[in-house]
């Protein structure tokens, strides 16, 4: 690939570049069981994700007692089996070393904590591509909002947005980089159907990760 043929290239964490999707899954029915005695179909936990996991809590929970209850059932059952079921999608791996290579900048930009982010990237293999992380702790407005594809772009040391790409996985992600400025990515293998992340109106979409590597701007 070219040198610099990027100002930026800003990534998703789950369903983008690891995938989560079988942790994710085991910790919403667990936590849904535990509190609300039975779990609704996974189709309604997939429509929120890529969204903070409060967020998504909270349009089953019936007050905020009972979301910050979730969440720490939630969070203790994920600490505890996240390894065994987290692994890098087949060629991240490739794809992001061909961007350091190109001397492409990269960022993350996740609405998963810093804590277990940081243990998907370790678990991955990733954590030296990423210097710059944006986590929802971070922003007043998290995904689907600008604020930080924004705050990560800054902090790559402000490259044109048009001249940057975001990668992601759900129609949050496509949502966030467009009003960003930046160009977005649909990446396809992740737990969305294409037809629903298509109708965000991404400007590229892949179906592979590899194929990055062949779109111009």
């Amino acid at each position: 690939m070219p040198t610099n043929p990027f100002a930026a290239v800003l990534f998703d964490l789950d369903g983008t570049l690891a995938d989560t999707i079988g942790l994710i899954l085991s910790c919403y029915r667990h936590t849904m069981r535990t509190h609300l005695g039975n779990a609704p179909p996974d189709a309604e936990w997939i429509r929120g994700m890529g969204t903070p996991l409060r967020v998504q809590l909270a349009a089953f929970a019936s007050s905020p007692e009972q979301v910050e209850a979730m969440v720490q059932t939630y969070v203790t059952l994920q600490r505890q089996i996240h390894d065994e079921m987290v692994r890098a999608y087949e060629g991240i791996p490739e794809l992001l070393a061909a961007l350091e290579a190109a001397g492409v900048p990269m960022a993350l930009v996740t609405s998963r904590r810093i804590e277990m982010t940081r243990r998907t990237l370790a678990r991955c293999g990733f954590t030296r591509h990423f210097d710059v992380i944006v986590t929802p702790d971070e922003v007043t407005h998290p995904k689907p909002h600008p604020e930080s594809v924004l705050l990560a772009l800054e902090q790559l040391g402000a490259p044109p947005p048009e001249r940057a790409l975001f990668v992601g996985d759900s129609p949050h992600d496509i949502q966030a980089g467009r009003a960003a400025g930046a160009k977005t990515v649909a990446a396809l293998w992740g737990p969305f159907e294409r037809e629903t992340v298509l109708a965000a109106g991404p400007d590229y979409a892949i179906g592979h990760p590899l194929e990055l590597l062949e779109i111009r701007l």
